[in-house]
């Protein structure tokens, strides 16, 4: 659906990013109005109207965007919650999150007037924020801002890809292993101790050649449990709250997004719209995954369906879309990282180097899914340490630094520092809770993935 545009667009934006923050740190001894004009001195040229995309084409890209694993794992998180406070808090939390992304809209377009550009991406809205803020040491500094929203990004991009690592292994070690107890007939799954073939961190590794080959290519039974929890334990709040920020992982998208539109001013009424849609299935999807399944639930829904070829069909076709996806998730760190490690070396290394450095960035995400083997944890962790940091502590700061020399109100204000004040705690607590999991658990590792639910 014309999705190939709209990553060249960014990966365009993201090949230019260290080049133009190493001429604005060259210059940091300047004034801050040189370095706004020497950042913004090229405009660039308006969208073709050809590779424009219309209102069905960006409410899907919207849906695809915020649509992936961690949209499997919500029933967990709805465990981890509780009955009645999980599904509250995912709308509250959407609602937050949606309306930082509107605020990063609003940024970015007032930049976009303010310095007549057609188009500024995350990085550049930090950065060109913070050249206009109020404080003399955040504008000398405000490249750090395109450094740190690039690291962010980066983090959270290649966390994208260890929980891919984790769901295809956890997903093709199910797929395999059952294979002689897989019927015509599908039949509840229920707990039983069984020694597993093969650990799951060897799928990993079988699904490492694969994917390294990927990304080197450029160019229904009524739920019947009345006994849950209606509010669960503070400590597993906590992994929710990484969890359901995971699972909007959109945010980023957001700027190329309204780019691509053939008609910008019809953008909010697509994301509202949009993420109103995700929202909903959000709900639905983990409170009725939780009822159905309730304390059995497992990281992943689809770890959690019956044994029979027609839902073992249903995880192989999800694992192949997944397995796809990886490149595109992919795409976002490696258009960071790749140009800048290119532009150090000579022309005749240049191939070399590429497809060295993509290599290696797949491998480090495989490790890490392999060192740390479970999916739930691992999501939370994501969520809570990148994820809570680009869609809710930092568009609230932009929009204080972007409009405060232009009477923004006191309200605006204490609204956009409770913003960030809740995105950072769930930021610090939710990543302490996930890292403590992490090292309680690590031990109960080898037992637990001999634990298979047929």
């Amino acid at each position: 659906m014309g999705k190939t545009p709209l990553l060249k667009e960014v990966g365009k934006c993201d090949r230019n990013m260290f080049g133009q923050s190493k001429a604005s740190s060259k210059g940091s001894s300047n004034s801050s109005s040189s370095s706004s004009s020497s950042s913004a001195s090229p405009k660039k040229g308006p969208r073709r109207e050809a590779d424009a995309l219309m209102f069905i084409q960006i409410f899907i890209h919207l849906l695809k965007s915020n649509i992936g694993t961690g949209f499997l794992g919500l029933p967990l998180a709805v465990k981890n919650a509780g009955l009645l406070v999980g599904p509250v808090s995912l709308l509250a939390i959407g609602a937050l999150t949606v309306h930082c992304m509107d605020i990063l809209l609003n940024c970015a377009c007032h930049l976009t007037q303010r310095l007549q550009r057609s188009f500024v991406n995350y990085e550049e809205t930090t950065m060109y924020s913070l050249e206009t803020c109020p404080s003399p040491w955040l504008r000398t500094h405000s490249v750090w801002g395109r450094y740190v929203v690039s690291f962010l990004l980066i983090v959270t991009q290649l966390g994208f890809c260890s929980v891919y690592f984790m769901f295809l292994a956890d997903n093709l070690q199910q797929i395999m292993e059952e294979a002689h107890f897989t019927s015509n007939v599908c039949q509840p799954r229920q707990s039983l101790v069984m020694t597993s073939i093969l650990d799951t961190r060897f799928y990993m590794l079988t699904i490492l050649p694969f994917l390294i080959l990927l990304v080197l290519i450029q160019n229904p039974q009524t739920p019947h449990h009345s006994n849950l929890p209606l509010v669960a334990n503070w400590k597993t709040f906590l992994l929710f709250f990484g969890t359901a920020i995971f699972t909007f992982e959109g945010v980023g998208m957001v700027l190329p997004l309204k780019s691509q539109m053939k008609s910008p001013q019809q953008f909010p009424a697509v994301l509202y719209l949009g993420m109103s849609f995700v929202i909903f299935l959000y709900i639905c999807l983990g409170t009725l995954g939780y009822m159905k399944f309730g304390t059995d639930t497992q990281a992943s829904i689809t770890l959690n369906l019956p044994i029979c070829w027609l839902y073992q069909s249903v995880k192989l076709m999800y694992s192949v879309g997944i397995f796809f996806t990886y490149a595109l998730q992919f795409h976002v760190p490696a258009e960071i990282i790749v140009p800048y490690v290119v532009s150090r070396v000579s022309e005749n290394w240049a191939l070399f180097v590429d497809l060295t450095v993509r290599t290696a960035l797949v491998c480090l995400t495989c490790f890490s899914a392999v060192l740390i083997p479970r999916l739930d944890l691992v999501i939370s962790l994501v969520g809570s340490v990148s994820s809570s940091a680009l869609a809710i502590i930092i568009p609230p700061l932009l929009e204080i630094a972007t409009f405060y020399s232009e009477n923004i109100s006191c309200a605006t204000i204490v609204k956009d520092i409770m913003i960030s004040i809740l995105g950072l705690l769930g930021c610090v607590l939710g990543t302490y809770q996930a890292l403590y999991e992490m090292t309680q658990q690590t031990h109960f590792y080898t037992a637990n993935s001999t634990r298979v639910h047929i």
